[in-house]
């Protein structure tokens, strides 16, 4: 396969428009790999702003169905897609030499029947392009039919290409393989009518490992779809990497869903295999633990391509579902910018299947707010907290428990930056909603319960949040057991007003029950172990335990920079934490760096009026004037 080829295929995969496949084949041809993009720019004499927006737009493409292309590393955009082309193409070209031909079809078929037509294999081989993989499917069709003369064979071949090329001579878009599609089409009329639908649905999958496990499939399918695997693994048209993993080489899967798209059967067979996915997709919890992302990260790329290429075979129903559960695989592992485009992903797509007035586009709005408001974009939550609030309140009415939770949600944004005249109302209203629909046992009665708590505590009404926190706990502990992150969260919280109030003896167990719990729940690396660890340090920090308090809050600083990045309102508190014991301990040089960097990145995140950036302000204005006396 060509070059120029091989990319307009990916393109194609991909679902590249016209523009951005122009720009593929123009930037990635032969003379320009290798090139960095600096250089690029000015051999080509394009625009940069220009340059840089196609390749964003074709490299986030490919990161949609090749996750490993999202990871983020040091070097740029265009020399990881490059790379990773460049080795792709070499994998599927994979020519042997005409020797090295003969010599694995030697190994693939009995030398008396080699040696009986030697011309005709070696014919063979030269018609077949010299390709390993069409050896390896001519090699496995002979072995199925002992019988079959190498001269029939070649016969059998030349016919399928004189077939096959009056089909592309009509449709010059249509991609064509010579040697691995003649093989193929025998292969083919070797299957069973199960085994073809097999294989199509498997051309349904992205191109990475497919976990199969037989084990959960219904019993009146297992034995359909042993059958199908031992077929297809026979002729050599799927291969088994380990036990319950599979792949299709990238030509199979093209040639096997040219198959699906010309039957009668496409419809249904996508439909059947978004179906599938999705259940998958249900399976994704808001928090994953380790052992959920270890488990569904096989699933994932089979579920990105159902989000990006088959979503009008998911229903109305399960639509908001699919994206917003691949934003919580990528958000709870610190993949912030995978979330996003699946969050905005989803607000788009339910928009335009659904309508602006449904109550999933409200749900879309509110989700992609949350994660906003998570990651310290107050500016840009609020205003589709604001979207969702009355959207729900016009499509359902002011009692329901959609709108109890949207102002809970803007609540928590009006609390989180600071405007808490505006937030407690609207928790307070939140709260008798949900008590009324909901009843007093229900997990988003402690929901609410603990955010108000949190609200008074950060006024200094403590005799009203300790209550408050207490209810909550034991709401939780009860609705959802002892192990579960929301009762770290709320003992956290709970020592935090201990903490508040000087009483330390009450806090300091609390806070480590709550830092054991989040880093056996959520893992060690997570931003809730970050808050914990803060906290803990704190405690020590008050209690005059310096050396306890310094490493924690260490840990805490890096752990946050890795998940947010450097500018981020979390990473601004772990920097000022640290400042402030440097402050007590007399380092004043380690101490005012920090200070600086803590109050600039709240000054360009939250904004100078934020309260956390005034606080922070205030400690490094104490700063200074203990240090200049």
């Amino acid at each position: 396969m060509q070059w120029a080829n091989f990319l307009a295929k990916e393109a194609a995969n991909h679902s590249l428009s016209l523009e951005q496949t122009a720009a593929l084949l123009k930037y990635f041809n032969n003379e320009n790999l290798g090139k960095s993009e600096a250089k690029l720019i000015n051999e080509l004499n394009v625009d940069v702003v220009a340059f840089k927006k196609w390749m964003g737009e074709i490299y986030n493409k490919f990161a949609q169905s090749y996750p490993e292309l999202a990871i983020s590393n040091n070097r740029d955009k265009l020399e990881k897609l490059q790379t990773y082309l460049r080795a792709k193409y070499n994998s599927e070209l994979d020519i042997l030499k005409p020797l090295a031909a003969m010599k694995l079809l030697k190994t693939l078929v009995v030398r008396e029947r080699l040696q009986q037509e030697p011309w005709v294999a070696r014919r063979i081989c030269k018609f077949l392009g010299y390709s390993p993989l069409a050896l390896e499917l001519v090699g496995r069709y002979l072995d199925k039919m002992p019988d079959l003369s190498l001269k029939t064979l070649l016969k059998r071949l030349e016919k399928k290409r004189v077939e096959h090329e009056a089909i592309v001579n009509a449709n010059s878009l249509m991609p064509y393989e010579y040697g691995v599609t003649e093989a193929f089409e025998l292969s083919w009329e070797q299957l069973d009518e199960n085994a073809q639908s097999f294989g199509c649905l498997l051309s349904l999958c992205a191109l990475a490992d497919i976990p199969l496990s037989i084990e959960t499939i219904e019993d009146n399918k297992k034995q359909e779809w042993l059958s199908a695997i031992a077929n297809l693994l026979e002729l050599h048209l799927l291969q088994q990497k380990s036990k319950g993993i599979y792949c299709l080489n990238p030509l199979i899967r093209q040639l096997f869903q040219m198959k699906l798209n010309q039957s009668n059967k496409a419809d249904e067979a996508k439909t059947n295999f978004a179906a599938m996915m999705l259940e998958v997709a249900k399976l994704i919890p808001q928090q994953p633990n380790p052992e959920d992302i270890l488990n569904l990260t096989p699933h994932i790329p089979h579920i990105t391509e159902v989000a990006t290429h088959l979503s009008q075979y998911v229903g109305d129903e399960n639509l908001i579902t699919l994206f917003t559960k691949l934003a919580w695989f990528y958000q709870g592992q610190g993949l912030y910018q995978q979330a996003e485009y699946w969050l905005q992903q989803c607000v788009e797509v339910t928009q335009s299947r659904l309508g602006l007035e449904h109550t999933d586009v409200a749900a879309s709005l509110n989700n992609l707010a949350g994660f906003y408001k998570s990651t310290g974009r107050y500016s840009e939550a609020e205003p589709l907290y604001q979207q969702a609030l009355k959207l729900r309140k016009h499509l359902l009415g002011e009692n329901h428990q959609d709108v109890a939770t949207s102002l809970n949600n803007l609540a928590q944004l009006y609390d989180s930056t600071g405007r808490y005249s505006e937030a407690e109302p609207l928790y307070q209203q939140a709260l008798k909603l949900r008590k009324r629909l909901l009843g007093e046992e229900h997990t988003d009665v402690a929901t609410t319960l603990s955010y108000l708590a949190l609200l008074y505590e950060s006024i200094g009404r403590y005799s009203e949040a300790e209550p408050l926190y207490q209810q909550a706990l034991k709401l939780w502990k009860r609705l959802v057991g002892e192990e579960h992150p929301h009762v770290a969260t709320t003992l956290n919280n709970l020592a935090a007003l201990y903490c508040y109030t000087g009483r330390y003896s009450k806090a300091e167990p609390l806070l480590k029950k709550a830092l054991e719990l989040r880093k056996r729940l959520l893992g060690e690396n997570h931003e809730d172990v970050a808050t914990s660890l803060n906290n803990l340090a704190q405690l020590y920090e008050s209690t005059e335990r310096y050396t306890k308090a310094e490493p924690l809050y260490q840990e805490a600083l890096e752990m946050s920079k890795h998940l947010l990045g450097d500018n981020h309102p979390d990473v601004a508190i772990s920097l000022n934490n640290l400042a402030a014991l440097y402050r007590n301990t007399r380092r004043y040089r380690k101490a005012k760096p920090l200070f600086e960097q803590a109050l600039k990145i709240c000054e360009q995140t939250l904004g100078v009026s934020h309260p956390t950036t005034m606080t922070i302000r205030a400690n490094y204005a104490s700063f200074l004037r203990e240090t200049y006396h």
